[in-house]
């Protein structure tokens, strides 16, 4: 993208500040998450098998809840609008990071997961989804995939100032700033996003976001199965949920136990961490707002998701592999080019998607990529927690992280026989949804 069209941004602008400020907050708390887990239910060992498993378990239980959440979430985010649905996603962290503020403890730490959890399910995923959304309302198709580099560079950006803060702050103070930034975009959020779907009086009228939201739930729940025509109806739709499939159980799968099997492996600690997450995410800037609207106008969106998911692979080996403490470093630096895999996916998505079934097919991709989120730590938890304790039946304590690699190849395998749609035709299923789009969305209109 040339400098002169960064302009094309400008409608998005209240919607990247809010997010930013979010993402450092959450970010600046990973680093320090395994030390005080580890600490609480572990005192004075390196590694501790109870917290991944509870890692694990709660990236179960999310996972299942989102499968339904996440769709649901794009649909209302459809028909109510993106901001509401903004405000209760990006608000979900507060609570939590308020526990480990108020105290680290063991019963702390419990509750923390559980309220932490609650969260993930609303917020994990469903943040980005809507707000790839509003931007594929406010921003036309042929510069979609720039605009969507530049909000996933952005929450690089985030990750490098988040993890830098978690690198020089002192342990006790980092909650109670992130506390602080999330409290801040909650309410730079509420006061100047402008709202772009158009919301009907009869569904605005005494709709409070937690009533809309209950509604939903409680009284229309059943009504997602209707929403997998979305996808049935492109080719390249189905084919993107397997390779969205496919890489997350494999990209979940490592970073669930990640800073776990580094902890153990090599004795790193928070600043090991920030330093490696430092690296990745500089990179990452980088390639996402610099490189990819350079490069993607000439290998098209397939070409940067087979790079891309390549450089994953790569990735997943050489943490698996590491037979010293600087090639988690060397690995690291992969991600510079995996995370071009997100823009490239939303780009897909979003050509292959009419514009009322923008969120939908965004939240339904999600819901897919959920699922594999549940399946995950099912293998990963007792599998990690086997071959970084004493009883591993050989020694290779990344094993765990070279089995989550073969589902990147799989999804690497499928991603060959993907064929993107043209953006210069509308999709495949637009030109016979188009004369009938009012009859058919929202979907959630009916009662």
């Amino acid at each position: 993208m040339a400098v002169s069209d960064v302009r094309i941004l400008r409608p998005l602008v209240h919607l990247l500040v809010p997010l930013f400020i979010h993402w450092i907050a959450e970010e600046m708390t990973v680093s320090v998450l395994v030390d005080v887990t580890t600490g609480a239910l572990c005192p004075g060992e390196r590694s501790c098998a109870e917290a991944i498993y509870i890692t694990g378990l709660q990236q179960t239980v999310v996972g299942v809840f989102k499968m339904v959440v996440l769709p649901i979430l794009g649909q209302l985010a459809d028909e109510y609008g993106r901001k509401p649905l903004l405000l209760i996603t990006i608000s979900t962290s507060i609570v939590p990071f308020a526990i480990l503020a108020w105290d680290d403890s063991r019963a702390a730490v419990y509750w923390y997961f559980v309220l932490r959890t609650i969260s993930y399910i609303i917020s994990q995923g469903s943040i980005l989804c809507i707000s790839i959304a509003y931007a594929a309302d406010v921003i036309e198709v042929g510069k979609r995939s720039a605009a969507f580099g530049w909000i996933t560079g952005l929450f690089s950006a985030a990750h490098v100032l988040g993890n830098i803060l978690a690198r020089f702050l002192p342990e006790g103070w980092i909650f109670e700033v992130s506390i602080c930034l999330l409290v801040c975009s909650t309410l730079y959020l509420k006061i100047f996003l402008v709202e772009t779907v158009m919301v009907s009086p009869r569904q605005s009228e005494n709709r409070s976001c937690s009533s809309i939201v209950l509604k939903v739930f409680v009284e229309r729940w059943y009504s997602m199965k209707d929403n997998i025509f979305v996808i049935n109806s492109s080719a390249t739709l189905k084919c993107i949920s397997s390779i969205s499939f496919f890489y997350e159980l494999g990209m979940s799968g490592i970073s669930s136990v990640l800073l776990y099997y580094l902890k153990s492996a090599f004795g790193f600690n928070k600043n090991q961490f920030s330093e490696i997450l430092l690296m990745v995410s500089f990179g990452s800037i980088f390639s996402q707002i610099l490189v990819l609207p350079l490069i993607n106008p000439l290998m098209g969106e397939k070409g940067v998701l087979l790079i891309a998911l390549g450089a994953s692979i790569a990735y997943g080996m050489l943490y698996g592999l590491a037979w010293a403490p600087w090639v988690p470093y060397l690995s690291a630096s992969f991600g510079v080019i995996y995370v071009l895999v997100k823009p490239s996916t939303y780009a897909i998505i979003s050509k292959a998607a009419i514009s009322s079934d923008q969120g939908k097919a965004q939240g339904l991709i999600a819901g897919v990529q959920s699922v594999a989120s549940f399946l995950s730590p099912l293998v990963m938890s007792p599998l990690t927690s086997l071959f970084i304790s004493g009883k591993a039946p050989f020694n290779c304590k990344g094993f765990s992280i070279l089995v989550a690699s073969v589902s990147l190849i799989i999804s690497l395998a499928h991603a060959c026989l993907l064929n993107s749609e043209n953006p210069d035709k509308p999709p495949e299923h637009e030109t016979s949804q188009c004369g009938d789009e009012t009859v058919e969305a929202p979907l959630l209109a009916q009662s």
